[in-house]
């Protein structure tokens, strides 16, 4: 069961053990963390899940797909290199640790 961190703009941290499949919105969404709302429901459609990872983790990651990269123009906080819509991450035995950080226009 991989950890996942999400990390607040004040710089609290939580930490899940998330099962592998699930999304890291719906683990966000299930432990009540701030700042992801997912007004979609994981559909890629609204933004409102937009997360920051490290770039160094990408080749952890999933390829940014259109739908996606459509969408990270269209978020609160500004976009980055990192920046991923939460919904579009499948948590993967590979992910153990991965840390995202949550926009401060989100919270």
């Amino acid at each position: 069961m991989p950890k996942i961190v999400y990390v607040q703009p004040d710089g609290t941290e939580t930490a899940l053990d998330v099962d592998a499949g699930t999304t890291v919105m719906r683990a966000a969404l299930a432990a009540g963390v701030q700042g992801i709302v997912a007004e979609c429901g994981g559909n890629a459609m609204c933004a409102t899940c937009h997360v920051y990872t490290d770039p160094s983790d990408s080749d952890r990651l999933p390829a940014v797909g259109d739908d996606e990269d459509e969408m990270l123009d269209c978020t609160a906080g500004a976009r980055e290199d990192g920046s991923r819509l939460s919904c579009q991450l499948p948590i993967t035995e590979a992910m153990e640790g991965l840390a995202v950080r949550v926009p401060r226009e989100q919270v």
